[in-house]
């Protein structure tokens, strides 16, 4: 499901311009699901997808604090090892997908889309 939902990001942002740079880079602090860049910004997609509206208001609630904390610190990570993206203006995003059951099988779609969820420096 995690997949599915980073595709239908994926594609949304490539539709929005943006050029994919990495999807589910991992490091020590965890995964990245999506890094894409355009016009001279970087963006750190993390996407949550929930087959219903569920306790955590589809996903938000899930990027707390502590993985707030863990994503800085893997975007550093990822910053560190591609130089030449480091001058680059940076945000977090946070995607909402949502799984819809239809007569044609599960489908996904974006429910939201939070530009700049939380600072890249604390």
């Amino acid at each position: 499901m995690g997949e599915a939902g980073e595709a239908c990001v994926r594609q949304y942002l490539e539709e929005q311009g943006w050029q994919i740079l990495a999807q589910q880079w991992r490091c020590r602090w965890g995964e990245l699901d999506l890094v894409a860049s355009r016009a001279g910004e970087l963006i750190f997609v993390e996407v949550k997808t929930r087959s219903g509206q569920g306790w955590d208001q589809k996903g938000l609630l899930a990027v707390g604090i502590q993985k707030q904390q863990r994503l800085i610190r893997a975007a550093q990570a990822f910053l560190s090892q591609h130089p030449d993206l480091a001058e680059l203006a940076c945000r977090f995003d946070v995607a909402l997908v949502e799984q819809r059951p239809g007569k044609e099988g599960v489908s996904y779609a974006l429910a939201d889309y939070l530009q700049g969820a939380f600072e890249l420096w604390e």
